[in-house]
């Protein structure tokens, strides 16, 4: 039985037809692949810059300022400017329920220097809202430089968002290293709690450059 032309015509087609849709598939995989491969070389990047243990500070600055939302952050905080790092400290980020005198029990042991030197921030709900009021803070007071608080998976994030509202500010991080971090980077939680601060990050850094890109 002779094939009719157009059984001919499909029956050629499907050949190019399938040899474009295996091309489309490898090139698919290899964009995907690329992807992949970046994300996790950018992940292992962000892990090493991520302090495994706190610092000792080389200078003081003009202010304190620290992020709320870690186990820490606050009382070492308080430490720094009762030993004189700096003149003044910005709790930013506190919840509007919070008050003043539940902040100072956290270390009543410098009741003085929470007295006369801190000032509270109760606007700010994220990290960008940190910087905002960071900004504020450090220019009505005429400040050229800042200790800045944090957990140390959050530093990377929070200085970045710091430097893009403050170029004209030197910033100092002291990186505040919770205790499952110092006893291990490799359990599931920890991982996870890393992972997810490593996209927040990649999405504040890609926030901020596009408006460059697009100029």
């Amino acid at each position: 039985m002779l094939a009719t032309s157009s059984q001919i015509d499909n029956g050629a087609g499907q050949g190019p037809r399938r040899s474009r849709l295996v091309r489309l598939i490898l090139v698919a995989a290899v964009v995907v692949g690329c992807v992949l491969l970046a994300f996790g070389a950018g992940f292992g990047l962000f892990l090493l810059n991520v302090p495994p243990q706190e610092i000792a500070l080389q200078r003081n600055a003009d202010g304190i300022v620290v992020l709320t939302g870690g186990a820490s952050r606050i009382e070492d905080a308080v430490e720094l400017l009762a030993s004189g790092r700096g003149r003044r400290l910005l709790i930013t980020g506190v919840h509007r329920l919070t008050s003043e005198r539940e902040i100072a029990r956290l270390k009543p042991e410098h009741n003085r220097a929470f007295t006369c030197c801190v000032d509270l921030d109760r606007s700010a709900v994220n990290t960008i809202g940190n910087a905002t009021e960071t900004k504020r803070w450090a220019h009505e007071r005429g400040f050229t430089s800042l200790i800045v608080v944090t957990s140390n998976y959050h530093m990377p994030r929070a200085m970045a968002e710091l430097r893009h509202q403050l170029p004209d500010i030197a910033l100092i991080p002291f990186p505040v290293v919770a205790d499952q971090l110092k006893a291990s980077w490799s359990n599931g939680p920890t991982m996870r709690l890393l992972f997810l601060e490593y996209v927040k990050y990649i999405v504040a850094v890609a926030r901020m450059r596009l408006p460059m890109l697009m100029a």
